[in-house]
């Protein structure tokens, strides 16, 4: 049984009962994988996590395993579970929302339930490991890393003169982006980068985190108080600016827009995460589509003097209330049980958490993991004190795609950012 070094939670009253109960994002798929075992021979994110549950309630059915699939993200559902004081015993977290639970203490941590397992934090990676801890502990078992990703359209950069041994030539300046660029829109007749500014915010907050680390500012003075409005911060909006004056960059596509113009060989490079990696991948292989053996996935490229990107990532985390020992235990087998399947997840294109998985032959000999798996090392979390990351992220990227279409000047639109995280931050209890 679990060691007493489990400590029970104190904010549940009443008990609810016997039994392993799982909350989770990542779609619902029962039609097809409701009562698949076999993890080796499911797809995707959902066809994967389902087949991992199901073989978990094989495995073990002392656990008596019942699950719960939210629509996305689901904090809403838990924080109203955790004011009725009935919350589930395991629920998926993306790592930035840790700290708006674990600083209220909500959830448990972790390293019990890790010891008891026979896992140490140190098997975890850099990345996956910062991602879930919080004033010094870890408040979730670490699942995955993800972060922005540059997709390549291989044969669009052998027109554009920018392969060289089977490689794409990245820019390593910020005048090498601009000159490649304009390269590349001359010989191709298209963009460089298929940038989607409309209605998603993530990803130009991404952008603007990424070359702000690079260059060693810190985004966050406090964890109440960000810096974005500052030499560095405009250096990476006037060059983004730029991109997207110059037309090297494309300025009126949403998500949708872009993964279409990509598959359909329109602009050389799609920034996006490491959740787009199948998809492209199944275009990869199939003959006659615009990708069909010219697909490449390389990390945001080095700028900067500093070789470090922003990123996120996915945990399980134990949201605090009395549980049995039986359950205690439950939790205690699920987490060995994942993390000795973490492998299979990477096929979703989501950096494993494991670091002897990253450094393994069989996520090694996954198409392209080679080119990203340096991401777990050099990627970087926010400060874990920020809270609502989410909604500042929204803030942050707004602002930024605004400086980047040219809707605001890049001063005031940094400016603007600074006001209302700082604003919004300084409201949250």
């Amino acid at each position: 049984m679990v060691a007493a070094a489990l400590v029970l939670g104190s904010c549940s009253s009443g008990e609810r009962g016997q039994g392993l109960y799982i909350q989770r994002f990542f779609g619902e798929c029962t039609s097809d994988y409701g009562t698949a075992t076999d993890i080796a021979k499911a797809e995707g994110e959902c066809g994967i996590i389902t087949t991992m549950i199901n073989a978990f309630r094989q495995a073990d059915p002392a656990a008596k395993v019942s699950q719960n699939v939210v629509a996305w993200p689901g904090y809403s559902q838990l924080t109203a579970q955790l004011a009725a004081r009935q919350p589930p015993d395991l629920v998926t977290m993306h790592t930035g929302v840790i700290p708006d639970y674990a600083g209220k203490g909500l959830l448990e941590p972790v390293e019990p339930y890790l010891q008891a397992a026979g896992l140490s934090p140190a098997m975890f990676t850099p990345a996956s490991r910062q991602g879930v801890t919080w004033q010094g502990r870890m408040y979730g078992l670490p699942w995955d890393t993800h972060g922005g990703l540059w997709h390549i359209n291989t044969a669009l950069f052998a027109k554009a003169g920018l392969m060289k041994d089977g490689k794409p030539i990245l820019p390593r300046s910020p005048e090498e982006l601009l000159s490649q660029g304009r390269q590349f829109r001359a010989r191709t007749g298209k963009p460089y980068l298929l940038q989607s500014l409309v209605a998603d915010p993530a990803g130009a907050a991404r952008i603007l985190y990424t070359y702000m680390m690079a260059q060693g500012a810190p985004v966050f003075t406090d964890p109440r108080h960000i810096d974005l409005d500052n030499p560095k911060g405009q250096a990476v909006a006037n060059l983004f600016r730029q991109v997207t004056a110059e037309g090297i960059g494309t300025s009126n596509m949403d998500t949708p827009a872009a993964i279409a113009a990509f598959m359909s060989g329109e602009g050389g490079v799609y920034p996006t995460g490491t959740w787009m990696i199948g998809q492209f991948e199944t275009e990869e292989k199939t003959t006659g589509r615009p990708l069909f053996k010219s697909y490449a996935v390389q990390p945001f490229p080095q700028l900067y003097a500093k070789n470090v990107m922003f990123v996120s990532g996915h945990s399980w985390v134990v949201p605090k209330r009395e549980r049995t020992a039986a359950e205690r235990q439950a939790i205690v087998d699920f987490f060995r049980f994942m993390v000795a399947r973490n492998g299979d997840w990477a096929r979703t294109g989501h950096l494993p958490a494991v670091q002897s998985v990253i450094d393994g032959p069989a996520f090694l000999g996954l198409p392209h993991r080679s080119d990203i798996a340096i991401v777990a090392k050099i990627g970087r979390a926010l400060p874990d004190g920020v809270l609502r990351q989410n909604a500042v992220e929204g803030l942050v990227g707004e602002e930024m795609a605004a400086a980047m279409t040219g809707q605001k000047p890049v001063r005031r639109a940094l400016a603007d950012a600074d006001r209302r995280v700082n604003e919004f931050l300084a409201e949250v209890p």
